[in-house]
């Protein structure tokens, strides 16, 4: 994909896909949309794939939302036409089976922010600034901003951000729970491909089953949510996962996953 590359990275599982529309500080255009729900949707095929680092080849920005340049010609039919499209992009993100990390450095407006929050982790930098500004350009978030980021901070900091399109900075990012990590500047790619390493050396099996209860279970009831978690133990539980995580322990060496 031109507008997208896939790196896959030491240790094997860990794969960074790469916002790489530079010169639009990677603004969300039809095309560029459409890379990156194929590349999701391919990732999300890949059992050999164990965490996934969501980050930019833009020394300015994450993603800044939208390509407003190219809907300021759209006709209605047009942005009906690239809705399906634009949602297909960010449920490609938000739906992988396993964890997802964005590394934010500059900024992350709009439907840019919008594909951090669909990742599992945000790692923000010093240098960083994320929003979702829509209502001060006649939208609504669209990319799950509305639900994904009151699911993660709460009605009222939620409500803050999103009725006044305000900017916040890595700190106040941070601070807010915004973001998971803060880190010096230029220092978030880094950061966010050391979690991915980590958590791409524990069992896959349990990583996708741990990742996949804990999105089911979040918006149901205690008891359902454990009804949930008891299946997800199980898959888990009788895997080789299991087998070899054990052997590994008692003897004292590194497992050697048979994974899914």
């Amino acid at each position: 994909m031109e507008t997208v590359t896939v790196r896959r990275m030491e240790p094997e599982g860990v794969v960074e896909v790469v916002l790489d529309r530079p010169d639009a500080l990677n603004a969300l255009s039809t095309d560029h949309a459409r890379a990156i729900a194929s590349t999701g949707t391919s990732l999300a095929a890949d059992t050999s794939v164990r965490a996934v680092v969501v980050s930019s080849s833009s020394d300015r920005a994450f993603c800044v939302g939208a390509d407003l340049k190219e809907r300021h010609t759209f006709t209605d039919d047009d942005l009906r036409r690239q809705r399906e499209v634009m949602r297909q992009a960010f449920a490609s993100v938000l739906e992988l089976p396993v964890p997802t990390i964005a590394a934010i450095h500059g900024y992350a407006l709009g439907g840019g922010f919008e594909l951090a929050l669909s990742c599992d982790l945000i790692v923000v930098d010093e240098s960083a600034v994320v929003g979702l500004p829509e209502v001060s350009v006649g939208l609504v978030p669209g990319g799950g901003g509305t639900q994904l980021l009151t699911r993660r901070v709460g009605w009222g900091q939620a409500a803050d951000l999103v009725f006044t399109a305000r900017r916040v900075d890595g700190d106040e990012a941070y601070e807010l729970g915004l973001a998971d990590r803060l880190v010096q500047a230029g220092q978030a790619r880094e950061t966010a491909l050391e979690l991915a390493t980590r958590i791409a050396a524990n069992s896959p099996v349990g990583v996708r089953q741990a990742k996949g209860a804990m999105r089911l279970g979040m918006d149901t009831s205690l008891a359902a949510g454990l009804e949930i978690e008891d299946a997800a133990w199980r898959a888990t539980a009788f895997s080789p996962d299991r087998r070899e995580g054990i052997a590994a322990f008692n003897e004292k060496r590194s497992p050697m996953w048979p994974g899914p």
